[in-house]
């Protein structure tokens, strides 16, 4: 699979060390930028280019966007037709489980349940550590293609 980053000066250095670790894992990358460290520049502009290059290859790729919150990344890749971002900022203080009991983690739910193609990351919020077992995680975990979850992703998609 290709995993396509894009990142501002709030997630540069994650993005950095992130890109040798998901080839580790065995994936192509590509990276949308930003390509060297400015204080200045505007995640839209490398977010929404690696958001496209998913949404042009839905089957073959995931993105991986990062910036300080990650939720000024998710609404920018979000704008683009046919992603479905997800921000990660760090496990909740308490376990969660579903209606039939099984224990829920963030980053499986938002594969198995949302079928999410771009991960947004809290690059100040999240350790090296804690961000390479989510996207390891991440890019580990498929998609329950089920009814209700096929019904519901269809009522999201905008005309």
């Amino acid at each position: 699979m290709k995993v396509i980053f894009g990142a501002d000066h709030g997630g540069f250095a994650l993005k950095e060390a992130l890109k040798p670790f998901v080839q580790s894992l065995g994936h192509e990358v590509e990276d949308c930028g930003a390509h060297t460290l400015d204080m200045e520049d505007d995640y839209p502009i490398f977010v929404q280019a690696a958001a496209r290059k998913v949404a042009a290859d839905p089957t073959n790729s995931r993105g991986i966007v990062i910036g300080g919150s990650g939720q000024g990344e998710a609404f920018a890749a979000n704008r683009i037709k046919g992603i479905r971002a997800v921000v990660y900022y760090g496990e909740p203080a308490r376990k969660q489980v579903d209606a039939k009991g099984k224990t829920l983690d963030m980053i499986s739910s938002t594969r198995e349940h949302n079928n999410s193609n771009v991960l947004s990351l809290a690059g100040r919020f999240l350790t090296e550590d804690e961000a390479k077992d989510a996207v390891k995680k991440w890019l580990e975990t498929s998609y329950e293609s089920v009814e209700r979850h096929e019904r519901r992703h269809k009522m999201l998609e905008i005309e």
